[in-house]
């Protein structure tokens, strides 16, 4: 941390930052299951959880991105982190946008899916929760970083075969839905299947990021 000494302020809001993304999409994982196990009360609990540490990230962003300015902070990696906050940020938003599709759209999700989408959501979660540690570690050692984020990209491609099995189920084998029905469920896969996606949208950055610190 001898590299951000005189940044502890900061260092702290940006480990509060990450908790909420983090906490975030736990409750997005939750919310999926409740939804696909009928449990209404509790999925309308994440949904209004979720939108709260949605918010509270954003503002939490905001409000280190004007310190980082404001009092002239870590001026050499500023930018890096600021995109940094950017695509974490883009992580709970995902995750957002995808729970409340759910309570928008209401798919009729057969089932014999539910196994496998909550497997999906729990891939594309734990994807996520081994990317924030990585990040973390930019902070307090950024040599370890190459060693963290492999996960992430072993994750990421986990949730792509997943999904592409789940497709492959639903277009093959459920013969009894209508073609519209068909549709609707891939586009539920594929919602699920961006949170890793955008995970490793930041790991590819923190590959990067922990170079520069270490050359």
């Amino acid at each position: 941390m001898a590299f951000f000494r005189n940044a502890a302020g900061v260092i702290n809001a940006i480990e509060a930052f990450f908790n909420t993304v983090d906490e975030g999409v736990l409750v997005f994982k939750e919310g999926v299951s409740n939804y696909l196990h009928g449990n209404q009360d509790a999925f309308n609990n994440n949904i209004a959880n979720m939108a709260k540490l949605e918010a509270d990230a954003d503002n939490l962003r905001r409000d280190i991105e004007n310190k980082l300015y404001t009092h002239s902070l870590m001026p050499e990696v500023r930018g890096d982190i600021l995109r940094l906050l950017e695509e974490m940020d883009n992580i709970i938003d995902t995750a957002k946008k995808n729970l409340f599709q759910f309570d928008v759209e209401v798919p009729n999700i057969p089932a014999e899916l539910n196994q496998d989408l909550i497997l999906l959501t729990d891939i594309c979660v734990s994807s996520v929760s081994t990317v924030i540690p990585a990040a973390r570690a930019y902070f307090r050692a950024p040599e370890t970083v190459k060693d963290q984020i492999h996960r992430v990209y072993f994750y990421e491609k986990e949730a792509d075969k997943l999904a592409d099995v789940i497709k492959r189920k639903v277009f093959r084998q459920m013969t009894g839905l209508r073609l519209s029905e068909k549709f609707h469920l891939r586009y539920f896969a594929l919602h699920i299947e961006t949170v890793s996606d955008t995970a490793e949208k930041v790991a590819d950055l923190l590959s990067i990021m922990a170079i520069k610190r270490t050359i």
